[in-house]
């Protein structure tokens, strides 16, 4: 079944068309103009609030019962339930090696440039009133407790309350279960999930032209209510994590050219709407639904797609890991620590632990460094509070960073799964509607076992 492009047509416009009607260029002057009405008329801009919360809303309206969707009917279109879990386990190995170094690589960078040092923080003026405020609302997790929260208590609960996490665990199952009784049996089911996935879309498709207005409310919103002036007290830390960001971008490059063979430029203009919504709007939920599509249509297996994107949100949190360790070192330098080897390697180890499932949790950075200095006992929790005035600044490179490095995610393991068609993300990207041919590196009868982007559900993103 072949199912309309969920991206309106404006997304990329063709030749001769005008710029008014490009969605980038929409986002773009929405951007902009949400960044001048908070910084010159800061009280509007806080009140536009609304606008991108809106925008957000409408998009996690339709993120659970879509993710869920296109999982079971991509494992249904595999066929195989070892290989959705050599997917799980590979991404999973992923992930690790992926927040292992961009925590080390933070540390090293916070250890160069020093960014705490010399501001001499006393640790009596401290209150621990604005911190509780910012993460009262979600207590640290120890990790038993962590993976028991990926298992629902209840189906409809986990949909209700859009935890990620919870429905891919559900949709998984269901999945695999409709292998095991067979997709002949299960052809009526399987037929209304692509009807329904088809709808979903369409629906998407409505959300999406509203998407500059999103964008314009909530650029106003964090310039209006958080201003530029702490880049005057922060900027040796903004420039060590933006700098970070940069570097690791480089190296995000060089792995996607070196085993994928995926141009990572290519991509990025590609994908420049969606990447463009994201800092504009400082949520990766906002284009989950549409860079899944994109990945997809970029030659990943849609079954790849669906278990290492949503998965990716809570476990490879790349630009949220550089921002943590430079962020712990700029804490540790401001009281007047110098952590040694051993203490800055503890510290890297509890990271790796209280960094993950922290997308979509309010103040979930502060939670991570807080339970982190909680249990390195170098410097006050309430230290924690001297970040509330620079983090909003950091949106936009947390945001940045997560989003391409989980897309690099999904090109590495569908290519480490063998189910990466390279000739279709080549034609993707020079706008071709993809290939007839079985994806590169499929098993014999993969015509069958994972169907083209357009006939296996993920509409093509032209």
């Amino acid at each position: 079944m072949k199912i309309p492009s969920p991206v309106s047509p404006a997304a990329h416009p063709a030749p001769n068309r005008p710029l008014h009607k490009s969605l980038f260029m929409q986002i773009l002057v929405a951007v902009v103009l949400g960044i001048a009405i908070g910084y010159f008329w800061p009280s509007a801009g806080s009140a536009l609030r609304p606008l991108g919360d809106g925008f957000i809303q409408l998009i996690k309206m339709i993120i659970a019962p879509l993710i869920f969707l296109v999982i079971v009917t991509g494992i249904s279109a595999v066929g195989d339930v070892k290989s959705v879990g050599r997917v799980g386990v590979k991404a999973l190995v992923y992930f690790t090696a992926a927040t292992l170094f961009a925590l080390a690589f933070g540390l090293v960078v916070a250890n160069v440039v020093q960014p705490g040092a010399g501001l001499n923080i006393d640790p009596a003026s401290l209150s621990q009133d604005a911190l509780s405020a910012k993460t009262a609302t979600a207590p640290p997790k120890d990790a038993g407790q962590f993976l028991l929260g990926i298992i629902p208590t209840s189906v409809v609960g986990a949909f209700a309350s859009n935890t990620l996490l919870q429905v891919l665990c559900f949709s998984v199952f269901f999945g695999a279960a409709i292998v095991v009784v067979g997709r002949d049996k299960c052809k009526p089911v399987l037929d209304l999930m692509e009807t329904t996935l088809e709808l979903f879309f369409k629906i998407m498709t409505w959300v999406m032209r509203v998407a500059p207005v999103g964008a314009f409310g909530a650029m106003a919103f964090i310039i209006g209510q958080y201003g530029l002036s702490s880049l005057s007290t922060y900027a040796l830390l903004i420039a060590a994590c933006y700098g970070s960001a940069l570097v690791f971008i480089g190296f995000l490059f060089i792995v996607a050219w070196a085993y994928p063979r995926v141009p990572l430029w290519q991509f990025i203009k590609y994908s420049r709407e969606e990447f463009l919504l994201a800092l504009g709007t400082a949520s990766t939920e906002s284009v989950l639904p549409r860079i899944m599509a994109k990945l997809t249509n970029a030659g990943c297996s849609r079954a790849t797609t669906g278990l290492v994107v949503p998965t990716g949100y809570s476990f490879n949190l790349d630009g949220a890991a550089l921002y943590l360790s430079i962020s712990l070192l700029f804490l540790a330098q401001a009281f007047g620590h110098s952590l040694d080897l051993g203490q800055q390697l503890a510290a890297l180890g509890i990271l790796m632990l209280t960094s993950k499932g922290m997308a979509g949790v309010p103040g979930s950075a502060f939670l991570a460094l807080s339970a982190t200095a909680g249990a390195l006992g170098i410097f006050p929790v309430a230290g924690v509070a001297l970040l509330l005035g620079a983090d909003r600044l950091m949106d936009s490179m947390r945001v940045a960073v997560n989003l391409l490095g989980n897309c690099v995610a999904t090109f590495v393991v569908s290519k480490w799964e063998g189910q990466f068609d390279r000739d279709a993300m080549l034609a993707a990207f020079n706008g071709g509607a993809g290939v007839t041919e079985p994806p590169h590196g499929y098993p014999a009868g993969a015509e069958q076992q994972e169907p083209q982007t357009e006939k296996a559900g993920i509409p093509a993103v032209r």
